[in-house]
């Protein structure tokens, strides 16, 4: 298969996966950059041509997990006042409801998407990629590098401490077009 016809079949797809990792469209869009030059360079190395799809989520996931190890050791490097970091969260938490919003509230209220930030980065992961993403439990075990075995584990863990944070931390209610709602408990 030709790069431009793997471009124009997958970059929607690794567009879609990547901010939902990274949650800000300008690193996505470096990220993505960088994705399909690495298949463009690389995909003489390909051996099995049926793996394409998730070779290619691989090497997205890989430059994700780059990019986050980058920004811990910037981070450690750079000394944020409390109060300054508050308003960075602030504003990517704003940024990233303003940019995802048609992708993620489609598959789970704006409630249910804060929760899921209070579990484990492995189990965030596996949540992302079968219910946002909706890859197979093979092609996550292919990008994590991981069985399947191993996955359907993280997934029956991620969704099990999901809801059990959802039933400590929310309410859920029909709104008056009958759509289930969930909130933030008061307390």
């Amino acid at each position: 298969m030709e790069f431009w016809d793997i471009y124009d079949q997958f970059y929607t797809k690794v567009r879609k996966f990547i901010l939902a990792l990274v949650k800000d469209e300008w690193v996505a869009d470096d990220l993505i950059q960088e994705t399909f030059l690495r298949v463009q360079q690389k995909s003489k190395s390909l051996r099995d041509p049926s793996k394409l799809s998730s070779w290619i989520f691989r090497i997205a996931y890989n430059l994700c997990q780059d990019h986050f190890r980058q920004s811990k050791k910037s981070a450690k490097e750079e000394s944020i006042d409390q109060d300054e970091r508050e308003d960075l969260n602030e504003a990517f938490i704003q940024k990233e409801l303003g940019i995802q919003k048609k992708l993620e509230q489609r598959q789970m209220g704006e409630c249910v998407q804060n929760q899921i930030l209070l579990l484990p980065k492995s189990l965030q992961e596996v949540i992302i990629f079968s219910d946002i993403m909706e890859f197979s439990q093979q092609e996550m075990a292919e990008i994590l590098g991981i069985t399947v075995d191993n996955v359907k584990v993280r997934l029956h863990r991620a969704r099990r401490k999901l809801g059990t944070i959802l039933e400590e931390k929310c309410t859920f209610e029909r709104d008056e077009r009958n759509v289930l709602v969930c909130e933030p408990k008061r307390g």
